[in-house]
């Protein structure tokens, strides 16, 4: 594995990871961009850009663009999160200036013309609404806006269908103009690719790019909260959680073992009592999600309207017993299941191509494997419960989306979490 960066003059910053036994490359445009950038009044332009960017540029139709690439093979998507936008494609190796090709013209040439425009607001509008169908998606928009309240950070990346129908031309035009700057982006790839090649092309391509950003980020005001929803549904959704880490923080890698521990797999100490021993519930999850500047340690679980009443109260049981003592061999587990899962990406272009651009976004420098295991091997039982009595230690945030007349209020919760 030979991984180089460069910076473009205009601050771009291309990064390669050559792969010599592949025939493929994947390569993409990660931009430093997301929801949590975004004032409320064009809550959701982020992801509706993103759509946007497909429809057509100045020398491409949007038929062009996925006729294009389809006609060597190829794959081109995009993708909006909280704090980034990612275009992205694999093809084969051949074809790596093509793909390079429609992936800068769509970012910088894009014409947002008004009648695509129109239809593209309706498509997103009904992504919003088939979300909002979904209890076990939704449920997570409103547990979000429950632990990060009256901010960018807690509000969905979809938007709300007025704000998406409100969004103007030229109201695209201004936030990709003031956000897509170059010192904001990465460019990476991964597979059989020169680095040298790749920067000459890059230079070329995205001369266009502004370098400079004056974007302030917002910064993560973790709150916590009582989010319910009586809706009738056959099941409770209901997800409860706590102020996790961010990226940076010491305790990243002790918080997902501890995930993976508390509710990572069928081993894990939730689904063995909550759905092996009780039957309480068919779906049962633990996740840490980090931001930049914070994050959020949470359990998911889907459960019928009489075995919610049990399954709270044995849910909180099970979250503070992992305070108190956490076995050898359930950490060892964990970090295994993680350590799988970093070298098994080694295997994909497309993970090694994300995994890159992501590491260049937060940490502003690859992370090698062996110092990804290296951290997740230093994590040990002493390390697991003490960041577990940190995490507790905060406000909880409870969404809850159903019949949820079984479940016990915030306050009994809350009083069931005290160390």
């Amino acid at each position: 594995m030979t991984i180089d960066v460069t910076t473009l003059p205009n601050g771009l910053r291309v990064a390669t990871d050559t792969m010599d036994t592949v025939e493929t490359v994947s390569l993409g445009v990660w931009v430093d961009v997301g929801a949590r950038h975004e004032p409320e009044a064009i809550n959701g332009i982020s992801h509706l850009l993103e759509h946007m960017a497909f429809k057509g540029t100045e020398r491409r139709s949007a038929q062009d663009i996925a006729t294009e690439i389809e006609d060597v093979g190829g794959h081109l998507n995009a993708y909006t999160s909280r704090e980034n936008t990612a275009y992205y494609a694999k093809v084969l190796k051949d074809d790596a200036p093509l793909a390079l090709d429609i992936i800068a013209d769509i970012i910088q040439h894009s014409v947002f013309d008004p009648e695509e425009l129109k239809r593209e607001q309706a498509v997103v509008v009904q992504e919003i609404n088939q979300a909002f169908d979904i209890p076990d998606d939704i449920i997570f928009d409103y547990f979000q806006a429950v632990a990060y309240p009256e901010q960018a950070l807690g509000r969905p990346v979809l938007g709300t269908a007025d704000v998406v129908r409100s969004v103007t031309r030229d109201t695209i035009a201004t936030y990709l103009r003031d956000s897509y700057h170059a010192s904001r982006m990465v460019l990476a790839a991964a597979g059989r690719i020169e680095h040298a090649r790749m920067v000459d092309m890059a230079a070329d391509a995205f001369s266009n790019l502004p370098g400079q950003s004056p974007l302030a980020d917002d910064p993560a005001r973790y709150r916590g909260g009582d989010f319910r929803e009586s809706r009738d549904l056959e099941q409770v959704h209901l997800v409860l959680g706590f102020d996790g880490v961010p990226y940076d923080d010491p305790d990243y890698y002790a918080s997902s073992v501890l995930s993976g521990l508390l509710g990572g797999g069928m081993s894990s100490r939730l689904f063995q009592e909550i759905r092996e021993k009780r039957g309480l519930a068919y779906t049962i999850y633990s996740f840490a999600s980090s931001y930049q500047d914070g994050g959020l340690f949470a359990v998911y679980a889907g459960a019928g309207d009489e075995e919610v009443a049990e399954l709270v109260p044995v849910l909180c049981d099970e979250i503070v017993k992992v305070t108190q003592d956490v076995a050898d061999d359930e950490v060892r587990r964990s970090r295994a299941q993680i350590k799988a899962s970093i070298l098994m990406g080694l295997e994909s272009t497309s993970s090694r191509c994300e995994q890159l651009a992501r590491q260049l976004l937060v940490f502003g420098r690859p992370i090698s494997p062996e110092e990804a295991v290296a951290k997740l091997e230093a994590v040990h039982a002493g390390s697991v419960t003490s960041l577990a009595r940190r995490i507790l230690s905060s406000a909880p945030s409870l969404a809850v989306l159903g019949p949820h007349e079984r479940v016990e209020s915030l306050d009994g919760i809350r009083s069931r979490l005290v160390l």
